[in-house]
Order: structure tokens, then C-alpha cells, then sequence
């Protein structure tokens, strides 16, 4: 089961690209970081208009100074283009090494649920929280079955099927927090790395 679209931007091509393009996806799980959802799976469409194509064998092999420009130029990819762009080129180099330069062998091919969040924990910045919201994406709106083990019992960018239920996960996501910040916890139990 592909979606005709992930609902993370409120940009329907932008939404459309993250469903259609594996690469897309894994990119804007990247940016997803210190950054609005909506900004941050907005940067693969951005990345796609300025350089032609989401190419993780091309994106791997270009002059970093050049990407990073493609990062910064307005409206720039991430809040930390440079550091973006390092990151970006970093995770295409694994896709075209590890996976021949398709991203979606990193779910497809995985064995169980373990195997998977060990592919996917060894994507450039992919931690604990960008595992299981990814794992929660792939099992709730792609249907990728290995990754079922990885939705834990609370919302995640999983859920969101709708522009109105990504605004209803992150008013409740915003809510946790401040709940969390009120009881001095400093560890929140979302799994999305955003940070709205």
C-alpha cells in the first residue's frame, strides 16, 4: 500500500513527493530536526526543484559547497543549511553504498522489526525517536508490516492521515511538552524530532 500522499506540509506536491519517493521521505526525517514538521518535510520538494532530481547517487557525489548552497538558497531547506547539507549528502551516500541507491531497500528488504530499526538507526542522524516515528510511518501509512514492532502506544507522525490531524498532533505534542516542562521532566516521551 503506497498513500497518495503524507499529510506533513500542507503543500499537496510536497506531500505527494514524501509518498511517491522513499528518498523524500529518509530526507525529510533528516531535516526533521529543530525545525517545524511542515518545514522540515517540505525541504525534499525544495531540494528537488534546485537540483532536478532526488538522486542519493548524485547527491552523493556533488561538491558539498554546492548542495550547501542548494540548502541555503531562500527559502532555505533547514534553519542549519550548512549543517543540513552535510547530513543530507551523508544519508545519500549510505543509500547509494548500502542500497544501490534505492532508498526504499532500507524497509523492503529488512528481515523483521529488529532488523529494520537497525537499518534505519544507521541512517546519519536517525536516534531513538526518529526510529520509531519513521517505523511508525512505514507501518501505518505504507503498511510495511516489519515495522509494526515499532509503533509504541502514543501519537506519532504515524497518526497523521489529514491536515487537521497533523494540527491535532502537534497541539497535543506542544501540550505534553509543556506538561513535561511543568513537572521539571526533561526527557519527552514523543517520538518526533521536532521541535513544534
Amino acid at each position: 500500500m503506497t498513500p497518495q500522499a503524507l499529510h506533513f506540509t500542507g503543500d499537496p506536491e510536497a506531500d505527494a513527493l514524501l509518498a511517491e519517493e522513499p528518498l523524500a521521505l529518509l530526507i525529510g526525517f533528516a531535516l526533521d530536526q529543530q525545525v517545524p514538521v511542515q518545514t522540515a518535510f517540505s525541504g525534499p520538494l525544495k531540494l528537488r526543484q534546485r537540483l532536478g532530481a532526488l538522486d542519493a547517487r548524485a547527491i552523493a557525489a556533488m561538491d558539498p559547497a554546492a548542495l550547501e548552497a542548494a540548502c541555503r538558497e531562500k527559502p532555505a531547506v533547514h534553519r542549519f543549511p550548512g549543517t543540513m547539507a552535510k547530513r543530507i549528502q551523508e544519508l545519500c551516500a549510505l543509500v547509494a553504498a548500502e542500497y544501490d541507491g534505492d532508498a526504499a531497500r532500507v524497509w523492503a528488504e529488512a528481515r523483521d522489526g529488529d532488523d529494520l530499526e537497525h537499518r534505519i538507526r544507521a541512517l546519519p542522524g536517525f536516534g531513538d525517536m526518529k526510529v520509531i516515528a519513521l517505523g511508525s510511518v512505514l507501518a501505518k501509512r505504507f503498511d510495511v508490516a516489519v515495522a509494526r514492532t515499532l509503533v509504541p502506544s502514543y501519537p506519532t507522525l504515524g497518526d497523521v492521515d489529514s491536515t487537521e490531524a497533523l494540527e491535532d498532533y502537534q497541539a497535543k505534542k506542544r501540550a505534553h511538552k509543556a506538561e513535561l516542562r511543568a513537572r521539571g521532566a526533561s526527557a519527552p516521551q514523543w517520538r518526533s524530532s521536532s521541535t513544534r
